[in-house]
Parts: C-alpha cells; structure tokens; sequence
C-alpha cells in the first residue's frame, strides 16, 4: 500500500514536478562554452539546494572544472549511487529552434504532449525523474527510501575532465554497492530497457598543413598541394565503400561477433529499422553489410568523420588554395577495443599516405574508453526488470545502447562498482540537435518507475 500511496502521489504533483524541472532547464549550463561558467554554477546550485530541501545532506563540490554536486540520506542498507549531469550542449544553430532553447514548454505534438527545450532529455528530465521520485517517496513515508548517493556532475557533455580525478579523490566516499545512470533511451517508445552493454569511445583531431600561407589559386593551381583535397583523400580511404568495413589496417583487433542468444533477444525486444531510418529522412542502413541496423549499432565498431573545414567559408568566392584543413574523427568501441591502440593504428594509415609538402599535427588532448558490459546475473537487474515490467505493462527489456556513457565504465575500473543504466528517453527526442524534447510520458513514467526500483532495492 506505501508504493501505491507514493505512485498516486507522483500522479498528483506531476504538473509541480514538470515545472521545477523547467526551473532547471531554464539555467543555460553549457559547459563546452567558457561564457556560461556563471551558469553551470548557478545550475549546481539550483540542484544542490533542491536536494537539501528533500533532506539529502547535500553541497556543491569544487573542482578545476564545472563543480559536482553530491548528496547523501540514509545510513543502513544497500548503498544506492545515483549518477547524472546538468550540463548541457550547445544550442547552436539558434535559427533552427522553433523557440528559445532556455525556455521551456509543455507542447502538443501528433505523437502526444512533449517537454520541449534543450536539456530536456539529455540530462535535467532524466535525473529530475529519479528526484522527483525521492520527493514523492519522501512525503509519503516521512523519510527518504534506503541509503542513497547523489552524484551529479557538469562536466558530461564537455569530455569529464575533472571526473576521474574527483571520483579517485573522493572514492570512498563514493563507493557504493551499485550505481544508478539515468542517461540512456528506450529501444522503442513504450519499451522499457535497461542497457547491457555499450560501445567506447575514441575521439582525434588533425590539421594537414600545406603552403605557409593561402595562395591565389590561378598562380598555384595544379603544382600546389592543397590541404582540404588531401583532408578528401585520406577521408575517402577509411574505408572500404563496397563493404562499409573500416579500412584501417589492425582496425578489428578486439572484435567479437553477437553471440547467437543475444542476437535472438535483440530481435524480440520492439525494435522498428523502418521507422528507426526514417525518422531521420534513410530508406536503407549504411553501415557494414551483412549486419542489421541494430547489429551496426550496439554491436560493431565505427570511424566516423565528424567535422572537416578548411579555406575560405564566407559570402560569394575567394579563389585560394588554403594553408591548411583539419578534420575531426570519433570512433565507436565494442569488445575488447583498444582505445590508445587503436589511436595509433588510425595515425599510422593517415601518416602513411600523406603527400610530399604534406604537414600534419594531430590533437594533444587525447580522450578514449573501453566499451562496458553490465553484470546482468545480479539479483537487482532481475528486481529492476520486474519494477519496469509492472510500471509500463510490457516486459522490460535488456539492450545495447550504440552511444558511449564513460561513467559506466569508471565506476567498474575506478570505484569496483557494477552499474545499471536505465533511461526513458526516446530516438527522436533531437538530443544534441535543435528542438530537444522529452515526451511528457517519459517523465511521468519515468518518475513512478524509480519509485518502484526504489521500494524493489531498498
């Protein structure tokens, strides 16, 4: 009877709770952008005052970065850690929102009612969703459920800089018998999932220098190098265009193929490729033949081209032949990919074909992490299975999650702690794009799931 007072309770003050998460999503917490550091404080802040008032003995925590936020309740049984960020992406390009990103609204769509703005789903409505959950917990029991971390950084969007060093410094504090990440989606809206397993990350970046200083085009046309056509080259040889295979030599090493069950659970757990490319304008998938969309994506590896520019970008023409041209690549991890290796491997076949005149530098800022596998046989990812099961009245599922969540593995390599991801955004919320949203129904349900986790762990 206390969880159904508590889930009535979660339906009554949904209209509240949607409006302090607009309190949130309000604070313009960029953290890549060094103009909005007030910000990213003011959000910390906002969050950590939220928790005090919810009797979590909570602070801002300092770091060389954007502050964590951490937060404690309880003193006996199962340590829960709750893991989340309340920083956001850029919002650029402005012309293409259809209102200010920092001012949030409740809207009515063809697909039901959405919380549109930026940070919507990509974090602030997913970690106010296990928030909010405490809240209803709270006021219905007097106390907070368990004994429970809060553990909230700004730092997510922007590469974590000062994540490691602040969980290394402050591990026994944080270490807890299980971590909790909201920050994930479901396969399909409506399907509950819980991730078990998700690719790595390398990210690289490299300028190709040619002449010493732009040059008329007409002079030098023909003997000069230009740097974006050899940018074009290199780019074009990553790889194999019958295949879709990665081309660099070594690339493979570490991948392994979806075992026969897995591949059968993937099958049956709502998964529409239809409607998946087409949401974004595909007819077909593009990746390596042979596989499934959903295969390309939790399952196989990737090198991507994510941004290459050079030479003169503004009104009308400017006929040169620039200086130079860089080019900024990510690769997706699975298996037993070696970041730091792999690193190597891609600048050896970029190196080995540069042309005479050709000078490269590569980024000194190098960032790169495994891929995570959950440990799924705890008895808690069984419990959580069946809270989720319940709540949203289809069996829960476990799934790959093709995106990268370094924290996941952080808190295996660095506090020995398994974590469980569970997240309700869905594939068309635009996370990182304009017009962010995050379905109404995410929220409220999103809310009354954590609250049956809660009463099924604690």
């Amino acid at each position: 009877m206390s969880l159904d007072a508590v889930l009535a309770r979660i339906d009554e003050t949904l209209p509240e709770a949607t409006e302090r998460l607009f309190g949130l999503l309000r604070i313009p917490s960029i953290s890549t952008d060094p103009a909005f550091k007030a910000d990213c404080a003011r959000a910390a802040d906002w969050i950590a005052a939220d928790l005090a008032g919810l009797g979590f003995d909570a602070a801002v925590r300092p770091t060389p970065g954007h502050p964590m936020v951490v937060g404690h309740s309880g003193d006996a049984g199962r340590h829960l850690l709750f893991y989340g960020h309340y920083d956001v992406q850029p919002v650029d390009p402005l012309s293409l929102w259809d209102r200010d990103p920092f001012d949030p609204e409740v809207q009515d769509t063809p697909k039901g009612r959405v919380i549109r703005g930026r940070g919507a789903s990509d974090d602030k409505g997913q970690l106010m969703t296990f928030i909010e959950a405490c809240r209803a917990w709270k006021h219905v029991h007097g106390t907070l459920p368990g004994r429970l971390t809060i553990f909230l950084e700004g730092e997510e969007e922007s590469g974590s800089p000062s994540l490691i060093p602040f969980m290394r410094d402050n591990a026994a504090e944080l270490t807890s018998d299980l971590a909790l990440i909201c920050d994930t989606s479901m396969v399909a809206p409506g399907v509950p999932s819980i991730a078990s397993q998700l690719r790595g990350m390398l990210k690289d970046e490299f300028t190709i220098r040619g002449p010493r200083i732009d040059l008329h085009s007409g002079h030098y046309g023909g003997p000069g190098l230009n740097p974006l056509r050899e940018i074009a080259r290199i780019v074009a040889s990553f790889h194999d265009h019958e295949t879709g295979r990665v081309a660099v030599e070594g690339f493979y090493e570490g991948v392994h193929e979806v075992p026969e069950a897995l591949l059968k659970q993937w099958e049956s757990c709502g998964f529409d490729e239809k409607d998946y490319l087409n949401s974004v304008g595909y007819t077909v998938p593009h990746g390596e033949k042979g596989y499934s969309t959903l295969v390309q994506q939790w399952g196989r590896p990737t090198l991507e081209v994510n941004g290459m520019w050079g030479g003169y970008q503004g009104a009308g023409s400017k006929t040169v032949i620039p200086s130079e041209a860089h080019c900024k690549i990510t690769c997706r991890l699975v298996g037993d990919m070696d970041p730091d290796a792999l690193r190597e491997k891609i600048r050896t076949h970029v190196e080995a074909r540069l042309s005479p005149d050709a000078h490269i530098t590569w980024d000194r800022d190098l960032e790169g992490s495994p891929a995570a596998v959950m440990n799924t046989d705890r008895p808690e990812f069984a419990a959580a299975r069946k809270a989720l099961s319940d709540e949203w009245n289809r069996e829960a599922v476990f799934v790959g999650m093709g995106g990268s969540i370094p924290i996941a593995g952080f808190f295996k390599e660095i506090l020995g702690m398994d974590a469980m991801l569970i997240g309700f955004a869905n594939d068309d919320d635009a996370i990182h794009s304009p017009n962010e949203k995050y379905d109404l129904q995410s929220f409220h349900k999103g809310i009354r799931s954590w609250a049956r986790i809660l009463a099924a762990l604690t």
